[in-house]
């Protein structure tokens, strides 16, 4: 039966890789795997291992109790990352509601390309790690539909963007769901992870702006309509409290990591006061207006307009994962790159290390996270290795973070932000793998060679955190 998870696993997420040439959503393959990989267990009476990696007896005593008590503990944590990312996808919708972005989009007014590039960076780089990859791609899509209406010259600008903002995103707790998931996950600290990573960050994006500003489809100025219109049109609609919801809704994303660090709740306790805040104030920016216009900028309004099926894909993929770790599998993958495999007994054998070491480990992660969704690449990561061997904030957390959040810029198809960009755009995946992977693979390289040089020497530096010590009963896994 153990076959059987893992060959419903891999079919389940072939599926998830192809969806493109299939048709199929993936929230569909990832919900039926999920279910059916933890029916297997069930059926099988499979021997499960607790988040301690303690064995869970479901052959004595009451076989569906002890079940639920491990599947319990997996949806309390993934309904964390859940719970965190309505939160989060709600304000930015209320701020894009209220036309709160156009604030900050309307400043540019530049018509050179290469100076155009160099604001767009810091832009997508700095508004990626407020809100998140996704949300800053669309925002920022939209403002180069209206300030470089040609498409052959935006396709540049857009995917320097999905460069920039998936960098963006990794440094920051709030700017990636796999960041996200490490620090709910409490792997990085939000001190640890701005210090560790804010310099290979700004590195991943500064290297292919500055290459792409070089480039001969860079010269020049932006070709504007003789009209001197956008094809997409002006929109000169000022909403009440736009500048307000703006300010009040960053704030309230920037309030979630102080929440955590004063208060050492979850980061979702923080992120439900900043939605009940921002919530309130969008309620009384338009008191006297009719139901009807009261209600297009409502959080009702905003909440229909979240991807529920992000949400939908998230929960199948982090369960279907949650499986193979409560299984032991994830655990077994890690001791076996490691060179080391535990058996029931409780011994040990040392097979040689099948990949030199975890940084080449991670770099491979990264380069993978192109072709595969990096959620259920950091969810595997997370069961494979051992937070006890690997405490909050040691260099295989951190250099993960990174990995994952911008190894995906190599592939159009690789992140969440270039998928956003390839549906508003239609970006050709050949063109993107022509003109734009080399760039971001050179970035994603140079970053992560600076990770490496720098971490050694930030170490010291890093914040301070209890070590809990693992107890291991004699002939228990470990």
């Amino acid at each position: 039966m153990l076959e059987a998870v893992i060959f419903t696993f891999v079919i389940g997420y072939l599926a998830i890789v192809f969806e493109h040439p299939l048709k199929l959503d993936k929230t569909v393959p990832a919900l039926v795997m999920a279910s059916l990989c933890w029916a297997l267990i069930s059926l099988g009476d499979l021997t499960l291992f607790d988040h301690h990696m303690n064995p869970v007896d479901l052959h004595k005593g009451d076989h569906d109790h002890a079940l639920h008590e491990v599947l319990l503990h997996h949806i309390g944590k993934t309904a964390e990352i859940l719970i965190f990312l309505i939160g989060a996808m709600t304000i930015v919708e209320l701020i894009d509601l209220h036309k709160g972005f156009s604030v900050i989009t309307d400043k540019i007014t530049t018509t050179k390309k290469s100076t155009m590039l160099w604001l767009l960076c810091p832009l997508a780089f700095f508004l990626s790690a407020t809100l998140d990859n996704l949300a800053c791609t669309i925002v920022v899509v939209s403002l180069l539909r209206r300030m470089v209406p040609d498409k052959q010259e935006r396709l540049y600008f857009v995917s320097l963007a999905v460069i920039a903002a998936n960098a963006g995103g990794a440094w920051s707790p709030i700017g990636d769901v796999t960041t996200t998931m490490l620090w709910i996950g409490e792997h990085i600290s939000t001190q640890g992870l701005i210090l560790a990573l804010v310099i290979p960050s700004i590195v991943c994006a500064i290297i292919p702006t500055f290459i792409m500003s070089k480039m001969p489809y860079m010269r020049g100025n932006i070709t504007i309509p003789e009209d001197g219109s956008s094809i997409y049109g002006k929109d000169n609609h000022e909403v009440k409290g736009s500048k307000l919801m703006l300010y009040v809704g960053l704030a309230g994303l920037i309030f979630v990591p102080i929440f955590k660090t004063l208060t050492h709740l979850p980061p979702y306790v923080g992120m439900m006061l900043s939605l009940g805040m921002v919530w309130m104030v969008s309620e009384y920016l338009h008191p006297d207006e009719t139901f009807e216009e009261k209600h297009k900028y409502s959080a009702h309004n905003a909440l229909s307009r979240i991807e529920l099926s992000s949400i939908l894909f998230f929960l199948g993929i982090l369960m279907a994962v949650a499986s193979l770790e409560s299984l032991g599998i994830l655990k077994d993958l890690a001791g076996y790159l490691d060179g080391k495999f535990a058996y029931f007994d409780g011994t040990i054998a040392d097979n040689g290390n099948q990949v030199p070491n975890r940084s080449v480990v991670v770099i491979l992660l990264g380069i993978g996270s192109a072709l595969i969704d990096n959620v259920p690449l950091v969810a595997a990561a997370m069961g494979m290795y051992s937070p006890i061997d690997n405490p909050t904030d040691s260099q295989l957390w951190q250099f993960l973070a990174y990995s994952a959040g911008t190894g995906g810029s190599m592939l159009i198809i690789g992140s969440a932000a270039g998928v956003a960009a390839m549906g508003m755009e239609k970006i050709n995946f050949v063109w993107y793998f022509k003109n734009i992977a080399w760039l971001a693979f050179i970035g994603f390289v140079a970053g992560a060679a600076t990770f490496l040089l720098l971490y050694p020497m930030i170490e010291g530096f890093m914040p301070q955190h209890e070590i809990i010590e693992e107890v291991i009963l004699p002939g228990h896994r470990h």
